[in-house]
């Protein structure tokens, strides 16, 4: 495949920033998506510096007028999608499951879930009109096994991991493969938010066989492969990249 059409949501920051780099330098053709307009026009442009064709578009995953606005863009100006990178995602507010309520609930599933669904549901449509396309969905360490304190959040990327299985036999056969990249901890700000600060990174660095956590560029070369490479087989499977979490 030559230039291949590449969509990543939640590209503003984090994983979702290494992968769109990952992509470009394998000679992808990109969108980038986000909620946040000036961030991403302005990544947009950092990455033309590079050499990279790239286009910005603005969307909020949890809504599925922006979402077909989203994809439709990606194809009205490269005339295919090759690959989606359903990055999008929020840990949302942690605590016990005392105290989470429906707003909380709501907080998290919407983007998490909720928006994977939607993003599958509109990249699958243009993918199997193609008869071909790779999706790879978010999920998480903890989509495979629990998280005292973080339940909702938890909850959600099981529910990620579930989704993707499910649509993956759905297309099987057809040309299209849809797997999921399940992250171990990873220094993002998230993780920093998750961890409660620096201190608590670094307890969870040293509880990992690892011991220190994953770089953004590690995962997004991960995705890079699910997305791209050499894994034509691999189909409805969770990779984890996770410095032995779940080991």
């Amino acid at each position: 495949m030559t230039s291949p059409v590449v969509l990543i949501t939640g590209a503003l920051a984090g994983i979702g920033r290494a992968t769109a780099f990952a992509f470009a330098q394998a000679g992808a053709r990109l969108v980038i998506s986000g909620r946040r307009e000036q961030e991403g026009l302005a990544l947009a442009q950092e990455m033309r510096k590079t050499g990279a064709e790239v286009e910005f578009v603005r969307a909020d995953v949890r809504y599925e007028d922006e979402v077909r606005h989203m994809i439709d863009s990606a194809v009205s100006h490269f005339g295919r999608l090759d690959a989606a990178v359903n990055n999008a995602g929020v840990d949302g507010i942690l605590g016990p499951i005392v105290d989470q309520t429906a707003e909380t609930y709501a907080a998290t599933f919407d983007t998490n879930v909720l928006g994977t669904l939607l993003c599958m549901k509109h990249e699958l449509r243009v993918m199997l009109a193609q008869g071909s396309g790779s999706i790879v969905n978010l999920s998480s360490a903890v989509g495979k096994k629990g998280a005292a304190g973080a339940a909702v959040y938890t909850a959600s990327k099981h529910a990620v991991e579930g989704l993707t299985k499910a649509a993956a036999l759905e297309v099987a056969g057809s040309g299209v493969r849809v797997n999921a990249v399940a992250p171990g901890p990873t220094d993002t700000d998230m993780l920093t938010r998750f961890a409660g600060g620096d201190a608590g990174k670094d307890s969870m660095a040293r509880a990992l066989a690892s011991q220190r956590l994953g770089r953004p560029e590690e995962v997004a070369a991960a995705i890079v492969f699910a997305a791209l490479g050499n894994s034509t087989f691999m189909v409805g499977h969770s990779l984890s990249v996770d410095g032995g979490y779940t080991a």
